[in-house]
């Protein structure tokens, strides 16, 4: 049964650890993403016959990173006119884009809404993705995706993952229907994570929606719990013992702690005080070095990785609402 296991909260609001971000973190996203952006071609934007009679569905296909193509739904709300804000969509971990009807939620809302495949995943028996992972390292990894690549941060599966979701933010921009300038990235969990790599590597961002996010403060999560995916971690560094510091040394380029502290979009966190998925003194650790001042955090005290659930939902109609107004 869940437990408070963590720092109590008092604590944690005033959490905020040394970053571990290495000297040329902001060098090498640069590179990464200056490549991959011009490697990539243009979009497709290919309507899709999904069933749904309130929604336009269209099925798209972006370079992500290095230029290898990424699969998108894209969900724009019938008789509305104009340009719309938009929300960008990251999926949990081993999760992928699913079908269109199991993501009606922001277009009911008024959202344009684009929801980007996870390359490589989608296994794990509700969502499934169609988007490959052409993996250039081929080391031993540890069963799932958090060590594949783990010797170096050019062959990290992160590294992959975060340029597609600044890529998915490029590519909702391009579209005619959506406002370039009110673009909300939004995730849970792993999605969660990669949405604070989106909206600190990423160009005008307007707004983070960030629910118990995944990758952050990854130092501290493997040490103080045993659920995967960090079970994972600990599994590859009992196996590869003279290689922790090295597995280290790459994350720390992919830390939501370290990444945090370069998005300045307003932003919408929520942390559970029982989630052994994602400890909430990890959480905290990104939210307290969130670098813009627009930011507020809901606690819920006695959830686990569910987070608020269809409450914290209410919270970021509230909050886009009021941010993309």
């Amino acid at each position: 049964m869940p437990v408070l296991f963590d720092l109590p909260l008092s604590e944690l609001r005033s959490y905020r650890p040394e970053p571990s971000g290495p000297a040329d973190l902001d060098a090498f996203w640069r590179a990464t993403l200056a490549e991959s952006r011009a490697a990539a071609g243009a979009a497709r934007f290919e309507p899709y016959d999904s069933g749904l009679r309130t929604v336009d569905v269209y099925d798209v296909t972006f370079g992500g990173y290095a230029g290898q193509p990424v699969r998108a739904w894209l969900l724009l709300p019938r008789h509305i006119e104009g340009r719309l804000p938009c929300v960008v969509q990251f999926v949990g971990y081993n999760g992928g884009r699913g079908f269109p009807h199991e993501y009606l939620t922001w277009s009911a809302a008024g959202y344009a809404h684009l929801v980007m495949d996870n390359r490589g995943q989608g296994s794990d028996g509700h969502t499934h993705a169609v988007t490959a992972d052409p993996d250039p390292s081929g080391a031993p990894q540890t069963p799932g995706y958090l060590t594949r690549g783990i010797g170096s941060p050019q062959t990290y599966y992160y590294r992959r993952l975060f340029t597609d979701a600044v890529r998915a933010v490029d590519t909702a921009r391009t579209h005619p229907r959506i406002d370039p300038d009110r673009i909300a990235v939004l995730g849970a969990s792993q999605g969660g994570g990669t949405a604070i790599a989106a909206a600190a590597l990423g160009d005008r961002v307007a707004a983070a929606v960030v629910d118990v996010p995944f990758l952050c403060h990854v130092r501290r999560a493997v040490r103080i719990t045993d659920d995967h995916p960090y079970r994972e971690l600990a599994t590859w560094c009992r196996t590869h013992r003279h290689a922790v510091e090295r597995a280290f040394a790459t994350l720390d380029y992919f830390d939501g702690m370290n990444l945090a502290a370069r998005a300045t979009a307003p932003a919408l966190f929520s942390v559970a005080l029982m989630d052994t998925t994602c400890p909430p003194s990890t959480v905290f650790a990104a939210y307290n070095r969130w670098a813009g001042a627009a930011k507020d955090i809901t606690v819920w005290p006695f959830d686990g990785h569910e987070g608020g659930a269809a409450h914290q939902t209410a919270e970021q109609f509230r909050f886009l609402a009021a941010t993309l107004a």
